[in-house]
């Protein structure tokens, strides 16, 4: 489950995202515009300067702008920038080569996880459909998004299969 850092620092740079011009945008008026906790922005903004995807300038005029074009900036790059690394379960993690372990294996005297294989599909279609998925994508008009169809009655996508996307 995703915290309210990446609820509210998605919400931000949609709405960074969503500014027709390249002037920054302070955050005390994203803030209201959101009906968001300024003192909780600041905090994720920092986050996601850190990251290189929002840029900051001082002064009268000052505010927050994308560091890239919206396009380019995948929901993944957000969530890990604010989240850090997605798991699903805690007791699933990468190791350094980004193969998923569980803590559980190679304990002396545990089973293999039986939930493991549930875990890391779980965990693989949260990353593909972050990385497939831009802030573009999320900000474009709702007539040309792409929307997930529910299958035809009486007709199963099977286990794990996609669902049918269609643009609307």
């Amino acid at each position: 489950m995703f915290s309210t850092k990446a609820e509210y620092g998605i919400r931000v740079m949609a709405h960074l995202a969503r500014r027709d011009d390249d002037e920054p945008v302070s955050l005390g008026s994203i803030a209201d515009a959101e009906g968001l906790p300024l003192a909780y922005l600041e905090h994720l903004v920092q986050r996601l300067r850190k990251a290189g995807l929002v840029e900051s300038r001082r002064g009268a005029h000052g505010g927050y702008s994308l560091a890239l074009p919206a396009a380019s900036i995948t929901m993944a790059e957000v969530v890990a920038a604010l989240e850090g690394e997605i798991a699903p379960i805690e007791c699933i993690s990468a190791d350094a080569d980004g193969v998923l372990v569980c803590v559980r294996d190679g304990e002396p005297g545990h089973d293999p996880c039986p939930t493991k294989l549930l875990w890391t599909r779980v965990q693989g279609s949260i990353v593909r459909t972050l990385t497939e998925m831009t802030l573009a994508d999320l900000v474009r008009p709702p007539r040309t998004r792409k929307t997930e169809r529910p299958a035809e009655p009486g007709r199963s996508r099977g286990a794990g299969g996609p669902a049918e996307v269609t643009t609307v």
